[in-house]
């Protein structure tokens, strides 16, 4: 495997971790902003009031995204493992003998 194989590996690695991460970190982002406008509208300064938003939004982007999320990480091992026989020199095996 040369170096550029291995570059390409893991920029496609950290395109599919930021693939699956922020769609759940945007929507947090999203909810935790109206919920800081709420309370700096109201002047309510309650501190729970931001975490259990964000707590059930979360859990409900990963009932929601969770399918989809499987299918992109299963689908990214797939190709990583099917690719692992071309790593090595001419298809040789360098196991132990």
């Amino acid at each position: 495997m040369l170096e550029g194989d291995v570059m390409d590996l893991a920029r496609h690695a950290i395109f599919v971790s930021l693939q699956l991460t922020m769609p759940i970190l945007l929507l947090t982002l999203i909810i935790g902003v109206i919920i800081s406008l709420f309370q700096a509208v109201t002047q309510i300064q309650e501190q729970t009031l931001t975490f259990v938003p964000k707590i059930l939004v979360f859990v409900a982007s990963i009932i929601v995204l969770g399918p989809w999320m499987l299918h992109t990480a299963v689908t990214f091992m797939s190709a990583s493992f099917l690719s692992l026989p071309s790593a090595t020199p001419s298809g040789h095996y360098l196991g132990p003998q």
